[in-house]
This record gives structure tokens, sequence and C-alpha cells, in this order.
């Protein structure tokens, strides 16, 4: 049902190189690979110092609305530039089209629903600007305005068949479909000026970055073959070895590891620390300008293979030219078969969507046999008792009882981090 509309066009539209509001990027003789869905990478921020205290000043007046956390790190993305071309939240109709689909509902390929969804509209109903607040930052600052272009109330069947097609499954336990069931039954759709990135830039100086900061810098190392890995934990051998085996068979020029930094479900080891045990795996294993740490502002969706395809299309964004999908990518429990993650983009990404390439990876463990890291499908005359695997859960307790893993399985000077975090979480 529609409550509230301002227009008759989609609030999914394409941003321009002429829009003058925003700082926009012209890839033009640059090598890097194109953003998806436009020539030019265009993030919603807003640079222009003095446009933007005009904006600022503007929406102290306005009606306002505090977010939830998903779509302030909806607004992070948006404004960063990972999220190209969409130019502000979608409507109902892209919505589901795009659960259903994975296409908006004009066509541009798309893999998850970028919402701005709310229970109470009350304080913003017939407004055409609002003011959006940071749910995250003390005193809730300002994060965007918005062009309201409509409010439309969702029923449970509508949040159920998203839900149902995003993460597979209804079940109230995964942690992805927890949070999206009980985000509120409104859509509020239209375009964003973002006016803050919320506290990823405040609180990690040195690694999180924009899809436009990162393209600047990959063209500064002079790379062009560029791999991305995703993760939200720390990285032990397995990792290492694996995105080394896809620079050196890719004959990639670096390898960019872009690290989640918002929040995660109960009991993942927080940003801060994955950070630490990655700079010092990079720092002390692997050659100077070939490994990039960075992070981005966004919440995790815990969506397995639809997840693995919103990589995939932000990874192109900020020009990386092929994404490591390895065992169960962005999964959770057991509600993902181990490979659906690159099975997904065989079956529901057609020819031609996007342009980076996916390194498809078999779960990657140390071999007692060969006295190295690889991957366990390429291993010959092997048993499973010839590898070294240990779960998370008896990683976790080692690391609690301060007993570091194997060398094998961990590098003693990340063991250490970890050993450090988990003995003060247990004091």
């Amino acid at each position: 049902m529609l409550l509230w509309t301002t227009s008759n066009s989609m609030a999914l539209s394409t941003a321009t190189s002429s829009n003058p509001n925003f700082l926009n990027h012209t890839d033009g003789d640059s090598p890097l690979i194109k953003p998806h869905g436009s020539e030019t990478l265009n993030p919603l921020f807003v640079q222009d110092a003095q446009l933007q205290q005009q904006l600022l000043t503007e929406a102290e007046s306005l009606p306002s609305l505090i977010l939830n956390s998903a779509a302030a790190a909806n607004a992070v993305m948006l404004g960063a530039g990972y999220f190209n071309p969409l130019t502000g939240y979608m409507n109902l109709a892209d919505a589901l089209s795009v659960a259903e689909t994975l296409h908006t509902a004009e066509g541009l390929f798309w893999p998850v629903p970028v919402l701005n969804l709310v229970e109470d509209v009350s304080a913003i109903e017939g407004a055409s600007r609002i003011a959006l607040r940071d749910p995250n930052t003390e005193g809730h600052p300002v994060m965007a305005i918005m062009d309201v272009a409509a409010i439309e109330a969702v029923s449970d069947a509508q949040i159920e068949t998203m839900a149902q097609e995003i993460f597979g499954t209804l079940d109230a336990e995964h942690p992805g479909v927890g949070t999206f069931t009980n985000l509120g039954r409104n859509i509020i759709s239209g375009d964003i000026q973002v006016l803050s990135l919320s506290y990823f830039q405040a609180d990690f100086p040195d690694t999180f970055r924009t899809a436009v900061e990162i393209r600047e810098e990959i063209t500064q190392r002079g790379w062009q073959k560029v791999v991305a890995f995703q993760t939200r934990n720390p990285m032990h051998r397995a990792h290492e070895e694996l995105c080394r085996m896809a620079m050196e068979r890719l004959d990639a020029d670096g390898v960019v590891v872009h690290m989640l930094l918002g929040k995660l479900k109960k009991g993942d080891i927080p940003a801060s620390v994955r950070d630490d045990c990655i700079r010092k795996m990079v720092e002390l294993y692997f050659p100077q300008n070939s490994v990039m740490v960075t992070g981005y502002g966004f919440d995790m969706l815990y969506a397995g293979p639809r997840e693995a395809v919103l990589h995939a299309v932000f990874r192109q964004n900020m020009g990386c030219t092929h994404l490591i999908v390895g065992r169960d990518h962005a999964g959770v429990g057991d509600y993902y078969g181990a490979f659906d993650a690159q099975t997904i983009f065989a079956e529901r990404v057609p020819a031609g969507s996007l342009e980076i390439e996916i390194f498809n990876a078999d779960h990657t463990a140390y071999s007692t046999k060969l006295g190295r890291v690889v991957m366990m499908n390429e291993a010959e005359d092997h048993s499973k008792e010839d590898f070294i695997l240990l779960s998370g859960t008896k990683v976790r307790q080692m690391l609690g009882d301060g007993i570091a893993p194997p060398p094998e399985f961990a590098r003693p000077e990340v063991a250490k981090i970890l050993m450090d975090y988990y003995q003060l979480e247990n004091a």
C-alpha cells in the first residue's frame, strides 16, 4: 500500500557525472575496471564543504528520522561509492524485483535490496525532504538528506518473500533473517545526499576506505589486475596462502584484503582485533606493495550466495578485477551448501552482468604430507587425517586457554594477538 509519494518515477535512478552535488570520478583513460552500471564512479558523499554546510543547516529545519543500523550501513555504502550506480534507497517494486530476479524493475542487475525500512513514519508523513540521523554515533548527527519519493507499507508476506529469496530461509534463528524481518513494515524510498560516513573514519582511520580511495590507491600502486579478499574474521595460514595462490595463478599485481568493519553477530571477533591480526600477517609474511589492507562500513548480512554476489558488485566498484570466493563464503551455521556462493554466479548471474571475475577456491588447509597449505581438492592421495583441521570452536577454546594453535594453522604473531584478546574477554 502506498502511503505517500512525491513522484511517479522510480526512486532508483542512475547517478550521472553531470550532477553538481556530488564529487564524481571519471575513469576516462584509466586502465581500471569500470564501475558496475555506469561509466564513472558516482559516490553520494557530498565533498564540497560549502554545499555540505548548507545541507547541514537545512537539515536542522527538516523532519528527521533516526535510521536503524542496516539503513545507516546502506547510506555509508552509497556515500562511499560501493553501491554505484544507485542514487538512494529502493522502493517496494524494486526491492521485490531485486529479491526475486536480481534485477531492479528497470533492469539493473543488483543482488540484494538496498532499503530504508522503518517501523514508525509518523514524524515524516507528508514530508518531501527529510534528514536521516545516525543511530550508531552519540547525539545522532545527520548522516544524509533524503528526497522522499514514496513511503510504502510492506506486508508480512512481502517481507517473508524478500527474506526467503535473500537468505534462503525464514528461520528466525538465522542472524540475517532475525534482523531483516524486524526492521519495520514501511519502506521509505528516494535519492540521498550523504553528509557523514558514520563512525568508520574516526574509529578506523588507517583501514576504512571508500571505493573512490581504493581506486585511487590501486592506480598509485600501478596495479591493473587486482584480487579482492573478503573477510569478517582474522586471517590464518589457509587464508594467507589462498591470497597467495590467487595472485600467482592469476598473475595479479596485488591483493586488496577488504574487511567488514560494521556490526556482526554475537561472538564474532571485533574489527579492531581483526585489523591488528591482518596487518601483522601482511607486515611479516607478504612482499611490499603486494597487499592493501582496507575495510568497509557495512553490517554483515550472513546471506551466503546473495551476499557473495553483492561482494562482487562492490569489489568491481572499488577497482578489483577478481574476487576470491571460497567455501561457505558469507555463510553462517549450516544454512548454505559449502559452495553455493560459487554456483550462484553460474546459475543466477547472467553473462555480462558483471565485469569482475570470480576466483573459485576449495577449502584450504595445511598438508602434513606436502608440508604446505593446499586446496584440499587438489591434494592427491590424501585422507582427512593428512590435513591440520581445527574447528572454530576448538580454536577459540585454545586461544582462550592461552594455547597457541599449531604454527601450520595460525602464524604465531597472529595467535598472540588473539590469545591476548580472548584472555581479556574471559578475565
